[in-house]
């Protein structure tokens, strides 16, 4: 998810500062939305992680139509490496996938995959041979964590390669990297250009809106056989929308954390003494110039703290990431507490309950459920009064979430939502006479007032109780992103970790322990935006539907209800399940690694 970082923390208002040395907003193509849909000559060098073309010629990394009902696809995402040992999983429920139909698609039958694990740090200097220096370029929410986690694990394994942080000139961030213990002096800080020119891997990490106005300066100063390494497909989709390419003497990978940078950092440090603990990301690999690109983006995974590690396509990523954050990780989980918040107070209950049976109970019982045993097992653990009440919810929910959630994914896949980050960018400042309209607060209305006093009186540990409403319509918004993700022809091992996963182990504890902003504004400037543009959609589209639905009484759909039952996503869980860290994270409320602009001691 969130994977791309702010430029700078934020001067008042929690805006990314732009680069100084940056021209103005550039102007993005008007056919944005019509380029991303085709594929075009100029990028056949962009290569997915296997190119195994079908009859026609276009490669898989080509865009699929969104308007379609369902997307298939034949990829298997396999790879070699050299140092690593790869291994294959079987997801259940793909034994087949019916071709002739285009009505019930599940994905991708197998995944292969590296496992992680701190006893795989001594072969990192094998990973890394031939880098000298990696430049971490950023200081923003991936920044911090992958710099840190990257220098820790390499220093653990004795490894002679340096991990040097480049910033603008006069950024606010430089203090910071050196509280984190980069320093000019031991050369592992320092200017931004001169950073990415000396180095041999190069991770781009700064916000998507300041890939798009420097991504030219970055490619010219980068040494020809370098490795330029991504954490969000972002750049790929606006570089589509232009029809420009990536240098040609360039190596492009991608390693792509499912979750904020935060947790990224704290499950590494959480779990130490855990083999294995920490965020897991997708593996992506676009050029490969010299043979390099796989073993050092498994490296760059590895000396993360990953689990475990799963490969698809950057489009793929990009395409399932900035939707999934609009959706369930963020936008979507933000606009259905909003909504029953409201509901429960205006059906007369107590404030302090209301926001119990709301987010307490679904970052807190529901996610602990999920994270352990799956969706079922939250259904099972009602009453049989509490699944028919699930039932009736779960039906009235699911269809007007599918249908937004599809919409969402359409403009994602059209380049609408690459083109609205990037014109966002530009209006953070004043320009052209009209005033700079940087991110508003999203905390401070009654209901997460409220939340603050709730949270000051619970217990430590307290995971609050069930409150089945809540998780009927909760699931029903997970399962339909499944759905909506499923038929576009992404993986199972990309849908559980898109819409399980990140939300309930990564991102739903920042809002337990202080708040939706909380949770939302330690993610990337593209997150941010994202889900401040979609949680009122979801917010409206609940009150106006589903809710209408339940208090009049609408039929339950038995066959929905069936299907949610029976669905080979429970199986696919079950698998990705056993992957997962032992780790839980941990989040105390005056978080100490979280956005500077972030910490402080209140709830």
């Amino acid at each position: 998810m969130a994977a791309s970082t702010s430029f700078t923390p934020a001067p008042a208002v929690s805006t990314p500062a732009p680069p100084s040395s940056s021209p103005p907003c550039k102007v993005l193509s008007p056919t944005l939305g019509f380029k991303l849909g085709f594929s075009r000559s100029s990028w056949t060098t962009l290569k997915p992680l296997i190119s195994r073309a079908p009859s026609n010629g276009r490669p898989y990394l080509s865009v699929r139509m969104a308007s379609l009902p369902s997307v298939l696809s034949t990829t298997s995402f396999e790879f070699d490496t050299s140092v690593f040992k790869k291994e294959k999983i079987s997801l259940a429920g793909h034994d087949e996938v019916n071709y002739q139909s285009l009505l019930s698609p599940f994905g991708y039958r197998e995944n292969y995959i590296v496992r992680g694990g701190r006893d795989l740090f001594h072969l990192l200097p094998d990973a890394f041979k031939g880098i000298k220096q990696i430049g971490v370029i950023g200081w923003g929410s991936q920044g911090p964590a992958q710099a840190q986690n990257l220098r820790d694990s390499l220093a653990e394994a004795k490894s002679d390669s340096v991990v040097k942080i480049g910033l603008r000139k006069r950024s606010r961030s430089f203090a910071e990297a050196r509280s984190a213990g980069f320093t000019e002096e031991n050369g592992t800080l320092g200017d931004i250009w001169e950073t990415v020119a000396a180095s041999d891997l190069v991770l781009l990490l700064i916000s998507d809106s300041a890939q798009a106005d420097n991504y030219e300066r970055v490619f010219s100063h980068m040494k020809p056989n370098s490795i330029l390494g991504l954490s969000h497909g972002f750049l790929l989709g606006h570089l589509q929308s232009l029809g420009l390419d990536f240098p040609e003497d360039i190596s492009v990978i991608a390693v792509c954390p499912k979750g904020m940078g935060p947790s990224v950092r704290r499950l590494y440090v959480h779990g130490k003494e855990v083999n294995g603990a920490g965020i897991i990301p997708v593996l992506l690999f676009i050029r490969d110039v010299d043979g390099r690109a796989t073993d050092v983006a498994l490296g760059w995974s590895v000396a993360l703290g990953s689990p475990f590690t799963f490969a698809t396509t950057l489009e793929q990523e990009y395409k399932s990431d900035i939707f999934g954050e609009r959706g369930i990780l963020l936008g979507a989980v933000h606009g259905v507490v909003e909504s029953l918040f409201r509901r429960y107070t205006e059906n007369g209950m107590d404030e302090d309950l209301a926001y119990k049976n709301t987010v307490e109970c679904l970052t807190g019982i529901i996610s602990k459920n999920i994270s352990a045993k799956g969706m079922l097992a939250v259904y099972n653990s009602l009453s049989d009064d509490g699944k028919k009440e699930f039932e009736i919810a779960y039906s009235a929910s699911f269809y007007p979430r599918m249908d937004i959630l599809y919409e969402c994914y359409e403009d994602v896949a059209s380049g609408s939502e690459i083109r609205s980050v990037v014109l966002a960018g530009c209006r953070f400042y004043e320009k052209e006479g009209l005033p700079g309209f940087p991110m508003g607060k999203i905390d401070q209305t009654r209901m997460w007032k409220v939340g603050e006093r709730v949270r000051r009186a619970r217990p430590e540990g307290d995971l609050g109780s069930l409150y089945p409403f809540t998780a009927r319509v909760f699931v029903a918004l997970m399962m339909a992103q499944v759905e909506v993700l499923r038929r576009m022809g992404h993986s199972y091992s990309e849908i559980i970790n898109e819409s399980l996963i990140e939300s309930v182990d990564s991102l739903n504890p920042f809002m337990h322990a202080r708040g939706v902003s909380f949770m939302v504004d330690n993610c990337s400037t593209t997150a941010r935006l994202g889900s401040r543009k979609w949680a009122p959609r979801f917010d409206y589209i609940i009150t106006q539907q589903p809710l209408v639905g339940v208090d009049m009484g609408a039929p339950v759909n038995q066959d929905l209800i069936s299907n949610f039952l029976s669905d080979p996503v429970h199986g696919a869980i079950e698998v990705c399940a056993q992957l997962r860290p032992t780790v839980d994270i941990s989040v105390p409320p005056d978080a100490h690694f979280v956005r500077p602009e972030l910490r402080q001691s209140s709830s």
